[in-house]
């Protein structure tokens, strides 16, 4: 957390905790004013001390991404190891950890509004099945056919009624039925206050969930992502936002009618986009990550987000196997790469970690990734504020 403190509020908190010592940038001064300061007031200015020292160390290090700066920390679904996904309270604590983006993904109600969900069909991630147990159903999404409840079924008022839910049960599962499902906008608004709040920027990373899905059934995403987008100002390159997907097709649509940053997600590499899957496409995700494949991309995509065992595989036995040239190759062709999904318990962790998963961070970020998918961005950062040591 420290190392992400921006200088401008850092200056204003040490005004406040140490104003014998803010006049004077000279350490010796500095040193013999704060011989008079209170105990508690020390511990405070030797912290935002610290974080400056961060800050400035962090800011003149080379590290191995693409544009030589620390790798971004992406607060996947928000703190979802910690909170329900995709709630308020999961984004904002994600904020609190220190990560530089929140990452929504974007399906859409019956009456047109994006809400923040991993999948339409919210069975496992809510109390639909307690309140509207009328409302169960079976569709096929993506090839797959699915009994549940579909968010495509319901207005925003009915969703609103709803109450989330964690969906691993291994995960903590006493903030069930706490927190609403939040629409896009809500998640932005947050992004906007924190931001002005912490004196930093908090970026918004949104999916588009089954595009080719929500399109034929006349609920297209994108022109109301583009339209939430522009009303808040999301607008060019430098704008904080990266939109990713699954698809390739509505990220290439999407290419010529946004400056904003695209990211083309990858799954494993045997695996189809589904709408190469539908036009009848034989090439699979391994393909896209051939350097030829790559070069293409860029021309569209600002950078790719494989999944982490395209970058470290696993063997059979569950060890690692040496790293694979994706980074690399990615980076000649100047694609970002923003692997997922990192997360601390043990059943996610190869063995090789010894149930440390700082030590898959540091691999990963010594590899040259140039941001990372998180379910813990606490850990994220601690990994990252370790790079700097």
């Amino acid at each position: 957390m420290l190392g992400h403190v921006p200088w401008k509020w850092e200056q204003a908190l040490r005004k406040w905790t140490c104003p014998k010592a803010e006049r004077d940038d000279n350490p010796k001064k500095t040193y013999f004013a704060l011989r008079t300061q209170s105990v508690p007031a020390l511990l405070l200015c030797g912290m935002f001390a610290l974080a400056a020292a961060w800050a400035q160390n962090a800011s003149t290090m080379v590290f191995p991404t693409l544009n030589g700066g620390p790798p971004l920390v992406i607060g996947h679904r928000g703190a979802a190891g910690h909170r329900p996904e995709h709630t308020l309270a999961s984004y904002e604590l994600a904020i609190d950890y220190g990560v530089d983006f929140i990452e929504p993904d974007l399906v859409s109600t019956r009456d047109g509004v994006l809400i923040a969900r991993h999948e339409n069909d919210i069975s496992d991630t809510s109390d639909v099945a307690e309140k509207f147990p009328e409302r169960r159903t079976t569709k096929t999404i993506d090839g797959k056919k699915i009994e549940g409840y579909f968010t495509e079924e319901f207005t925003l008022a009915e969703i609103k009624t709803l109450r989330a839910r964690e969906r691993l049960p291994f995960r903590n599962q006493g903030w069930n039925g706490v927190y609403e499902i939040p629409t896009f906008q809500e998640v932005i608004d947050l992004a906007r206050r924190r931001s002005q709040a912490d004196g930093r920027v908090i970026g918004i990373y949104p999916e588009t969930k089954h595009p080719s899905y929500f399109r034929s059934i006349g609920l297209a995403l994108e022109p109301r992502l583009l339209e939430a987008l522009e009303a808040n100002g999301y607008r060019d390159a430098d704008a904080p936002v990266f939109i990713q997907s699954f698809e390739v097709q509505n990220l290439m649509d999407l290419s010529k009618l946004t400056r904003v940053r695209l990211i083309q997600l990858m799954e494993d590499d045997k695996l189809q986009p589904y709408d190469f899957v539908l036009s009848g496409d034989r090439r699979t995700y391994g393909d896209l990550m051939s350097p030829k494949a790559l070069a293409g991309i860029a021309a569209y995509a600002h950078g790719i987000g494989p999944y982490k065992r395209s970058i470290v595989p696993q063997g059979s036995d569950g060890a690692l196997l040496a790293p694979t040239t994706l980074v690399a190759d990615a980076h000649k062709a100047k694609l970002a790469v923003h692997p997922y999904t990192f997360r601390d318990e043990p059943v996610f962790l190869a063995s090789d970690y010894r149930l440390d998963p700082v030590q898959e961070y540091l691999q990963f970020y010594r590899l040259g990734v140039d941001g990372v998918f998180s379910d813990f961005g606490d850990t994220a950062v601690r990994a990252r504020n370790m790079l700097a040591r």
